[in-house]
């Protein structure tokens, strides 16, 4: 996967709905990119939400 350089939320949220067009991404997945990309994962969830993208398969049990 690439390194990301976002400039803005909207980039990032966009990057994610192409990356990931059937609206899933498993926690571990978001974790590998949060730290390939240099983000707080709490951001990435955030954006992940934003773009309308489930997070599945929660390593807490929380989702």
């Amino acid at each position: 996967m690439e390194v990301l350089k976002v400039t803005d939320q909207k980039e990032l949220v966009v990057k994610l709905k192409e990356l990931f067009p059937q609206g899933r991404i498993t926690c571990t997945e978001a974790h590998d990119l949060a730290r390939e990309w240099d983000m707080d994962p709490r951001e990435l969830g955030e954006a992940c939400n934003e773009a309308g993208i489930k997070i599945s398969g929660c390593e807490l049990g929380c989702f």
